[in-house]
């Protein structure tokens, strides 16, 4: 009896032990609810009206990309060499204004940085309905335009730096990728979008109706931004400029040396359609657009989840394949298959080494380390197209491409550094 009753509890004490590996071992494999996709969920829904802020306002930076040219050479007679002043100054400002703006939101607040920009960008539209005031002495009518066009690249770059600064304090660091990709999608979406909408208004009521535009939307988009929560900017002094760039140097290189892939689309990709005898002239950078806007919306929480510098090497050489197979592409359809490989490559190499940068830079300091982040990705566009046109010029369109090829898979030698020597952890407050 005595060892019927011993084999019974040793079988009652195996079978509870039993079923608590079991429950351990389920625990491990059934999907449980994780806080982190609650977060998460919450920071897409705060992201949405800081996106939509930006969208409406770089509607009016698209609205003057056609229709400038034809205003200052056709409206004033002006030569295309100040054609080319009146278009470059607002990205001159840019340059000049980023570390100003990134320094202006952390001290001041992101909120109160996009609402600077958006007030700049109001008196940038009155600028240009004033030039026009002055049509009879072109000097005088473009000297004033210069003054609006200056001033809006300020704007642009209080409203981009705000916006992301913004986003990164809603969505937390651990989001970094997903706010630069994000953001960075409006923009670029609202840009496409302007340009037309910037003709139609151009062919219906001249560059008055487009300066009118460029003043009311960003008063506008005021509306929309006052009833907007703050964003809670990280306790201490923010750091000073010398201690952020040394910390986002390093990803800010291999930005601008895969940005030059974007400048080389931008600039030449119809170019090279017209010369090869390619139609429609548009595939090609559509294709590249199209596989930019969808990688960030479907991917751009990957560098988040992977790892920035990770992301950034798979993606340049996704990126200088692209470039490679349009030097070599024999017809339209392999031309818009390496510009929708350019686009889905650089969509995230961007954000990506976006996330190393802002891991590395100090909490308090995000904002100027976007600015600082950003003037690398200035510069590329600036002074890289120039330089790709003399190689244009010299060796033929073709040749554009494959050197942005190359250029652009040195960058993964930035990545591999970054990879091998991971940020430190920071307080993600």
């Amino acid at each position: 009896m005595n060892l019927c009753l011993f084999l019974r509890l040793v079988a009652q004490r195996a079978a509870r032990h039993i079923n608590a590996m079991a429950a351990h071992t389920l625990s491990d494999v059934r999907p449980r609810p994780s806080p982190l996709t609650i977060a998460e969920r919450g920071s897409i829904v705060g992201l949405l009206p800081i996106m939509a802020v930006v969208a409406i306002a770089f509607l009016i930076i698209g609205f003057a990309l056609p229709v400038l040219p034809l205003h200052v050479h056709h409206g004033l007679g002006l030569s295309t060499f100040i054609v080319g002043v009146v278009t470059g100054s607002q990205f001159i400002a840019s340059v000049i204004s980023r570390v100003w703006a990134g320094q202006f939101s952390d001290s001041r607040g992101a909120k109160r940085a996009v609402i600077l920009g958006l007030l700049a960008a109001v008196v940038s539209g009155l600028l240009y309905l004033a030039s026009l005031g002055f049509t009879a002495t072109p000097w005088v009518s473009v000297s004033i335009l210069l003054a609006g066009r200056a001033l809006l690249g300020a704007a642009e770059s209080f409203i981009i730096t705000g916006a992301a600064a913004w986003g990164l304090a809603v969505a937390g660091p651990q989001n970094a990728g997903r706010v630069i990709a994000w953001v960075g999608m409006a923009m670029f979406a609202a840009m496409a979008l302007g340009a037309p909408a910037g003709m139609a208004l151009y062919s219906r009521g001249g560059f008055a109706a487009v300066a009118i535009a460029t003043a009311l939307i960003p008063l506008v988009t005021l509306l929309l931004v006052a009833p907007l929560r703050p964003a809670s900017t990280p306790r201490g002094t923010p750091a000073g400029f010398l201690k952020v760039a040394g910390a986002v140097w390093m990803p800010g290189v291999g930005s601008a040396l895969s940005s030059l892939g974007y400048g080389a689309m931008l600039a030449f990709s119809s170019l090279l359609a017209t010369e090869r005898g390619w139609s429609p002239v548009w595939l090609t950078f559509t294709a590249f657009a199209f596989a930019l806007v969808a990688a960030r919306l479907f991917f751009g929480h990957v560098p988040d989840r992977l790892g920035g510098a990770k992301v950034a090497l798979a993606c340049i050489f996704v990126e200088a394949l692209g470039l490679a197979l349009l030097w070599l592409a024999p017809g339209p359809i392999a031309a818009a298959v390496g510009g929708a490989l350019t686009g889905f490559g650089y969509s995230l190499v961007y954000p990506g080494l976006g996330v190393e940068a802002v891991r590395r830079a100090p909490p308090q300091s995000r904002g100027l380390a976007m600015g600082a982040y950003t003037v690398f990705l200035d510069v590329a566009l600036g002074f890289g197209s120039p330089l790709l046109g003399l190689i244009a010029g010299w060796a033929g369109l073709g040749a554009v491409f494959l050197v942005t090829a190359i250029l652009v898979a040195c960058a993964a030698i930035i990545a591999v550094r970054l990879l091998v020597s991971p940020a430190p952890r920071k307080d993600p407050s």
